[in-house]
């Protein structure tokens, strides 16, 4: 007979999952990306699959964010991103990730690497599309603004351009408006106008905050810009009445634990605060965030609920569910995807004796 933590690792691979926090930038493996550099005559540092696994280790949040540009810089035609968004599909369907709602960044395609929205948003549609039809997953857009942009004149153009694709492209698949991008000197509330108007639309509002900087950021992504759901939050921890707030009003934090420690908000997982905020009753997630960039998966990261984070069974279900439970989705569309979950989890705890 298999041990616990064997049983529960198979468990996690084979139930059905849905995942909030992820990039698809920042999801391109190693050898999708070579592929595309070579298509596109584009120079990377490297020029093998192994050297760029080593290439993605970066030293802190600014080299990642450099990297994260050279990778889409990569990016050129329609075909380019529908091959990453049909590829996203088949890594979800690797892992029985049956739903996401997958950030992506109009602004750094249009205005820095003068890819206009026709192209890469008929790309996109045509891989989400097709790998729906291939694989039965589903994929729905999270469009950010990208905060860190110090030209103050250029930064208002990008929000309002981020604002208006998202609001044309929620006919085929944009849930939500984002904020990405270094939040240190860039608080969420210079955001207010574009949040308003995206949550006046029908878009809904899904802002990083939490992360680099405090609680602070965290009360002004929910008290001005609306925050739904909050991209990491985990700083929230150092705030008690914070806590409380997002417990009371069922606001979920998009956990990422293993972004967290390679970006250095806290030294190790033995630090970082996902039970603390569980325990206390604040609605959690568990996601990939930049899977090949921090070497990791949406599974992998999900089996850090047993250990280290010591979840029994029913508190691991509960927390992938959230997945589920907090995403955009249609109510009709919640509820029938839930129904399935919860089936096939029975099913397997059964065959598994857990």
């Amino acid at each position: 007979m298999l041990d616990t933590r064997m049983q529960i690792e198979r468990y996690i691979e084979a139930v059905p999952k849905a995942e909030l926090h992820v990039h698809l930038e920042g999801s391109i493996q190693p050898a999708t990306l070579l592929k595309l550099a070579q298509q596109n005559n584009v120079k990377l540092p490297v020029e093998t699959v192994e050297a760029l696994q080593d290439w993605f280790t970066f030293r802190d949040f600014n080299h990642f964010i450099e990297i994260y540009f050279e990778i889409s810089s990569c990016l050129k035609t329609s075909d380019n991103y529908e091959f990453i968004a049909y590829e996203f599909g088949a890594q979800m369907a690797r892992q029985n990730i049956r739903y996401a709602e997958v950030t992506f960044s109009p602004s750094t395609h249009e205005f820095s690497l003068g890819i206009p929205f026709d192209v890469f948003f008929s790309g996109l549609t045509k891989g989400r599309l097709q790998a729906r039809k291939d694989f039965g997953v589903e994929i729905r857009w999270v469009f950010d603004i990208v905060r860190d942009i110090q030209d103050m004149q250029q930064n208002r153009r990008r929000a309002d351009y981020t604002l208006s694709v998202a609001k044309e492209g929620m006919k085929d698949g944009v849930v939500a408006l984002g904020l990405g991008g270094g939040e240190v000197g860039h608080p969420p509330e210079r955001y207010v106008r574009e949040f308003e108007k995206a949550l006046g639309t029908g878009l809904h509002s899904a802002p990083h905050a939490g992360e680099t900087v405090g609680p602070e950021s965290v009360w002004g992504a929910i008290q001005k810009l609306g925050a739904e759901r909050l991209g990491h939050g985990v700083r929230s921890i150092e705030d008690a009445q914070l806590v409380e707030f997002l417990a009371e009003r069922s606001i979920p934090l998009e956990i990422c634990p293993t972004s967290n420690i390679r970006l250095g908000v806290y030294p190790d997982l033995a630090a970082h605060p996902l039970r603390r905020l569980y325990d206390s009753g604040v609605p959690v997630t568990i996601n990939s965030d930049d899977p090949p960039l921090f070497n990791t998966t949406y599974n992998d990261e999900a089996k850090l609920l047993y250990s280290p984070f010591d979840f029994h069974i029913d508190a691991i279900n509960e927390i992938l569910l959230n997945g589920l439970r907090y995403s955009f989705l249609p109510a009709e569309e919640k509820q029938a995807l839930e129904a399935l979950f919860q089936t096939e989890m029975t099913k397997l705890r059964g065959e598994l004796s857990l």
